[in-house]
C-alpha cells in the first residue's frame, strides 16, 4: 500500500484496488486502521489492508445486513450490533422507528474514532441517537455474559475471520447469540464471498442452521470486497422468518434505500448459486 496512486487489498493472487490517496494510518492494540480517499468511491476504510466500506459503496452491505432482519423479526424494540464500529449498520437500525434501544458493542475505539472523524456521513444520525449505546469492548465476551432473551435482532457485523473477528465464525459465539434471542428473533451476520472465501461461507451456513434449526445466505455485492460478490446469512428459531418483511416496517424504510426492497430481498435470497444449493443439501443429508 502507498499513500497516493492505488491502494489495494491482495487476496489469494487477486488485487482488489482503489485509486486514491491515504489521509491517515494508526495501529491501535487490534489492528492497522486506514482511511483513505479515493476518486471512485469517495473516503473508505481498511483493517489490516483488507476493505472494510467507503462513502459510495457502503449501503450495497449496510442495508442488507439489516433489513431483512429488522423487517423479519417479530419485535425490533432491542437490537444488538457486534462490531459494525463506523456506524452504517447501527444507522440503517435506527430508521426503524420501532426500535427502542441499540447496543452497539465494538472492540476498537480507534475504528469508531477515525470513522466520526473521517466518514461521519456513514455512522449519520446513529452516532447521537440517544437510542444508541455505543460500549467499545469484546463483543464475544458480551454474548457471553449478557442475559437470556435479551434482544430481539442481534447483528454481527464483524470484519473476516481473522485477527480480531476470528471469534466471530464458531460454534460457541452462535449458541449465545441463539440464548440472547427473544421468541421470534432473528440473527444475522456478513457470511463472506462465496467465491474469494467459499469454505468459510459453506461452513458458516451450516453451522448457523445447526444451531438455530433455521439459516439462509442471502447474495448481493460489494464491488470493493474481494471478488465483488458477497453475503449475508439471516438465522432464527421458529421458523425463516427473516424472509417474509413485514409491510408496515418495510414501507417505513423502503424509499430511503438505494439497494433493499422486499422485492430485491427475495431475489437475493432466491439467488443461490448451484454449488452453494449442492454442498448445503449433502451437508443437511443423514
Amino acid at each position: 500500500m502507498t499513500d497516493h496512486g492505488w491502494i489495494d487489498e491482495h487476496h489469494n493472487g487477486v488485487r482488489y484496488g482503489l485509486a486514491g490517496r491515504v489521509i491517515t494510518e494508526q495501529t491501535s492494540p487490534f489492528q492497522r486502521v486506514t482511511i483513505i480517499d479515493s476518486e471512485r468511491y469517495g473516503k473508505g476504510l481498511l483493517l489490516d489492508g483488507c476493505w472494510m466500506t467507503a462513502e459510495r459503496q457502503e449501503r450495497q452491505y449496510h442495508e442488507t445486513i439489516v433489513h431483512p432482519a429488522l423487517c423479519g423479526a417479530e419485535s425490533i424494540e432491542r437490537v444488538l450490533v457486534i462490531g459494525g464500529g463506523d456506524g452504517g449498520t447501527a444507522r440503517e437500525c435506527l430508521r426503524h422507528p420501532g426500535v427502542q434501544h441499540l447496543d452497539l458493542v465494538e472492540i476498537d475505539g480507534l475504528v469508531v474514532s477515525l470513522s466520526q472523524e473521517h466518514l461521519p456521513g456513514i455512522g449519520g444520525a446513529a452516532w447521537s441517537d440517544p437510542r444508541c449505546h455505543l460500549t467499545v469492548g469484546d463483543g464475544i465476551a458480551w454474548a457471553a455474559t449478557a442475559a437470556d432473551a435479551s434482544y430481539d435482532v442481534v447483528i454481527v457485523d464483524g470484519s473476516d475471520p481473522a485477527g480480531p473477528a476470528e471469534g466471530l465464525f464458531n460454534r460457541a459465539f452462535f449458541e449465545h447469540c441463539r440464548r440472547l434471542l427473544r421468541p421470534g428473533g432473528v440473527f444475522a451476520t456478513q457470511s463472506e464471498s462465496p467465491e474469494a472465501f467459499r469454505q468459510v461461507h459453506l461452513d458458516t451456513v451450516r453451522l448457523l442452521r445447526e444451531v438455530f434449526g433455521h439459516a439462509d445466505p442471502l447474495y448481493g455485492w460489494v464491488p470493493m470486497y474481494p471478488s465483488g460478490w458477497w453475503s449475508w446469512t439471516f438465522a432464527a428459531v421458529d421458523g425463516p422468518r427473516y424472509r417474509q418483511p413485514d409491510p408496515e416496517r418495510a414501507r417505513a424504510v423502503a424509499d430511503g434505500c438505494e439497494i433493499w426492497s422486499p422485492r430485491w430481498q427475495e431475489g437475493a435470497f432466491n439467488a443461490v448459486p448451484a454449488f452453494v444449493e449442492r454442498a448445503l443439501s449433502a451437508a443437511s443429508q443423514p
